[in-house]
Parts: C-alpha cells; sequence; structure tokens
C-alpha cells in the first residue's frame, strides 16, 4: 500500500498494487482466524457461565473469572484483528506472543489432556496465524507501513 509519487512511472505504480495484493490476502486470512479464535473465546466464555448457573461449581468466582479472562482475551484478539485487517505494524507484537501462547495450551489439551478435538483446532489456528504474518510479503508490507508512519 505504498504511495506513488508524482514522478514514479506508471508501471510502478502498477506493480505495486500487484504486489499488494497477495500480501493484503495473507493479512486477510490470518485477521479471519484471528477472530474465529476470538469468537471461540466468546463461546467458551458463555459455557461457562451456564455451566456455573446451572451446575454446582467448586468456586463460582474462580468459574466466573475464568469467563471474564475468557472475554478479555476475546476483546484483545478482536483487537489484534483489527490491527492485522488494517496492515497496523503494532498489531503483530501482540499476536506473535498470543498465538505463542496458544501452542501450548493447544499441545496440552490435545496431547496431554487427550482431547483433541480442542487441542487441535488451537494449535493448527496458532501456527496459521504466526505462518501468515511472518511470510516476507505480509512482513514487508507492515514494515512499509510503520515506516511511512515513523
Amino acid at each position: 500500500m505504498g504511495l506513488v509519487s508524482p514522478s514514479e512511472p506508471a508501471d510502478l505504480s502498477a506493480a505495486r498494487a500487484r504486489d499488494a495484493e497477495p500480501v493484503a490476502k495473507q493479512l486477510q486470512v490470518a485477521a479471519i482466524i484471528i477472530v474465529v479464535q476470538a469468537a471461540a473465546l466468546v463461546v467458551a466464555a458463555l459455557i461457562l457461565v451456564i455451566k456455573t448457573l446451572t451446575g454446582h461449581p467448586d468456586s463460582v468466582g474462580r468459574a466466573l473469572l475464568g469467563a471474564a479472562m475468557s472475554l478479555l482475551g476475546a476483546l484483545v484478539l478482536a483487537a489484534c484483528a483489527h490491527g492485522i485487517h488494517h496492515h497496523r505494524p503494532v498489531a503483530r507484537t501482540p499476536v506473535v506472543v498470543l498465538e505463542l501462547l496458544a501452542l501450548p495450551v493447544g499441545y496440552s489439551l490435545g496431547f496431554q489432556a487427550g482431547r483433541m478435538a480442542y487441542g487441535g483446532p488451537i494449535v493448527f489456528s496458532a501456527l496459521a496465524v504466526l505462518y501468515l504474518v511472518f511470510t516476507p510479503p505480509a512482513r514487508a508490507a507492515l514494515d512499509h507501513r510503520r515506516d511511512l508512519e515513523t
């Protein structure tokens, strides 16, 4: 999404537009996956609240705190997805940190707890987002945007 100067040849401008197209797709797919992760956390929070209200948890406070943390995580992921969608370089670091934190969670759910139906999608989506934000064109787009903002 580079700015075209008046002295820049038209063919260079067209080349930049072609180069930006795959980047937009990679970052858009990453943003979509992050939004799905946020939606999954909202569903997990709702399930925790419903089970707390209809069941007999060991600690109501701990169960509701877990639901609140899930909602907070969903809000952070939604903000990150918004940043990635708009090619904001500042969104890359929290995305990377959150996805790296999701890997051991997914691994422990999938392999140690034997719940691959829960852990598998977490690991797969985290690896997909990490791949998408670290592809050379996506890195170049985010770094180029950072250079324009400074």
